[in-house]
């Protein structure tokens, strides 16, 4: 019974006394603190330059030149072209349409008869002037009657004059009844057909002309800052002033852009929307870009515009997420430090800031997109390639 009493006991003691002497025996842990990791972060050499500035808008393509197509004359239609239907194209003077014109193929006959006979009239009327006068001069006749032939020369004068209007008038009229293209177009519509009765003054088909087309862009006011631009114009800009536009859409599954040019800006501003109206104008003489050959946007397509404007010196050009705080960034010091540094801000457009101020040449400004800074906290830069964005 001792013995088991006794065993524990020691063993217990055993334990402790081991345990003891380790504590005692083990060396001290002396507290150390690591040194701090600079964050590595992408900086930007701000490299001052000249930027054109643009200014995007879009709108729809409308013609230059659109009219109705209307007859001067009454009767029935005879013949159609095949190109008077909608979508039709056609060149300047090509027979569009004609009208019976037998009425008016009588009407210039009567008319010649009319002429010839008062041309008749008119050649009796002088001869008797003629004679009475050299009645007079012999005394034969008083002076009254010498009046009364003056008085009739006359009015055969007049009476030929107006056959030969009358003339005139029904040969316009025999014209007319041949409808002919005014200029190169499109038809946009027709609403006629062979063996149908047309009223002079009657709409029967609106075509457009091909040589232009038109797009309005309505432009804010503030953007109106970075174009040449006047306020108010008499007339179109000057080709040397004219800001230069392009349009580009997408089309049948491919990308297409044409060239042109801002021709005007519309008399008034929107009261609504406060913008300004520029017309875009291409002409089909002076197209380049990537569309057809020849071929300005079709009518009616939209489209998207960049137009040039002004240039501007000493821009840098940073990515727009560079730009903290509205107005400031942060500069990679010459010890590697960053330092929030306010500049002024010329424009921020789509993915880019332009920074006319408060950045010098050679400068390394950060670009990385940083969750928490403290001013004068160190950093590790990394240089990266001035074309490239975040």
């Amino acid at each position: 019974m001792n013995l088991k009493v006794v065993a524990p006991v020691v063993v217990v003691g055993c334990a402790i006394a081991g345990a003891t002497l380790i504590v005692m025996t083990s060396a001290r842990l002396q507290p150390s603190q690591p040194d701090p990791v600079a964050p590595t972060v992408r900086v930007l050499k701000a490299e001052p330059q000249v930027v054109v500035m643009t200014v995007s808008a879009q709108g729809t393509v409308a013609p230059r030149t659109e009219t109705a197509l209307v007859p001067e004359v009454s009767g029935n239609v005879v013949w159609i072209s095949p190109n008077l239907v909608a979508g039709g194209y056609f060149e300047a003077g090509e027979p569009l349409l004609r009208i019976d014109n037998r009425d008016y193929v009588a009407a210039v006959e009567r008319a010649r008869a009319s002429v010839n006979r008062s041309a008749a009239e008119q050649e009796f009327a002088a001869f008797e002037l003629q004679r009475l006068e050299e009645l007079e001069s012999r005394q034969l006749i008083s002076r009254s009657d010498v009046e009364a032939g003056m008085r009739a020369a006359r009015v055969a004068d007049a009476t030929l004059d107006d056959a030969r209007v009358a003339l005139e008038q029904a040969e316009r009229d025999l014209a007319r009844t041949e409808i002919v293209a005014p200029f190169v177009g499109f038809v946009r519509n027709e609403q006629t057909d062979v063996g149908q009765f047309i009223s002079r003054g009657a709409s029967i088909a609106n075509i457009y002309a091909a040589d232009y087309v038109e797009v309005r862009l309505p432009i804010a006011d503030q953007q109106l800052a970075y174009l040449d631009l006047p306020l108010t114009q008499r007339g179109e800009l000057d080709d040397t002033t004219a800001p230069t536009v392009t349009l580009s859409a997408n089309f049948a599954g491919d990308n297409y852009e044409w060239s042109g040019r801002i021709v005007r800006t519309e008399a008034e501003i929107d009261s609504r929307s406060r913008m300004i109206q520029a017309v875009a104008r291409v002409s089909a003489d002076e197209l380049t870009g990537s569309g057809p050959e020849g071929v300005p946007p079709p009518v009616g397509l939209f489209v998207n515009a960049e137009i040039t404007g002004r240039s501007a010196d000493d821009i840098v050009v940073i990515p727009r997420s560079a730009i903290r705080n509205a107005n400031q960034v942060l500069i990679v010091d010459a010890d590697n430090r960053l330092r929030y540094r306010t500049v002024e801000l010329l424009r921020v457009y789509r993915e880019d800031a332009f920074i006319s101020a408060g950045v010098e040449k050679g400068e390394q400004i950060c670009v990385s997109p940083l969750q928490v800074v403290v001013d004068g906290m160190l950093v590790q830069p990394l240089f990266k390639l001035e074309e490239a964005r975040l």
